[in-house]
């Protein structure tokens, strides 16, 4: 059994015109909206095996503020480039080659890439997931080149205003 956490990065600031996209922080409501959905996730006991994120400072700032409510290492967060301005066959590329020793990933990205890989691996249909929202899916299989819409299990979706 695999268990997949796709994360929206949570709300960034466009106050800085002088920032490349890649460089966008986070603005206030993302800084408390990220701690807030770590705290719904380890609520449920979730800490997953491993946390992917996107380079961009949005998403790892995001990753880091979930992980650290999860009881997740900082640390050992892994960054992947291929998570960055892709579409969905780039997402599940990632998505397909990480690591079998890992049963449950959370992997932290951007819309409209999330919500579409979303729709394309779950059996269930989500509209457009707001920042800082998660959908976790299980899929029979000890292989995540293998995950796919036909093995998957919609198990939850989450959001800021709802986990409040």
């Amino acid at each position: 059994m695999k268990t997949l956490y796709l994360l929206r990065h949570a709300k960034s600031s466009w106050s800085f015109d002088e920032l490349s996209d890649q460089e966008r922080p986070l603005n206030d409501r993302g800084r408390d909206d990220a701690p807030l959905m770590g705290k719904a996730l380890a609520k449920r006991r979730i800490c997953p095996d491993l946390v992917v994120s996107s380079p961009a400072v949005r998403a790892m700032s995001t990753a880091v503020l979930v992980a650290r409510e999860m009881q997740y290492p900082h640390d050992k967060i892994v960054v992947d480039a291929g998570i960055y301005n892709t579409d969905v066959d780039g997402l599940l590329g990632v998505i397909h080659h990480l690591p079998d020793t890992a049963a449950s990933v959370l992997l932290v990205g951007h819309n409209p890439t999330i919500t579409e890989t979303a729709n394309e691996l779950s059996p269930s249909s989500l509209n457009e997931m707001p920042t800082a929202a998660v959908v976790c899916l299980r899929f029979d299989t000890d292989r995540w080149e293998e995950v796919a819409k036909a093995n998957a299990e919609f198990y939850f979706y989450d959001y800021p205003r709802n986990a409040e």
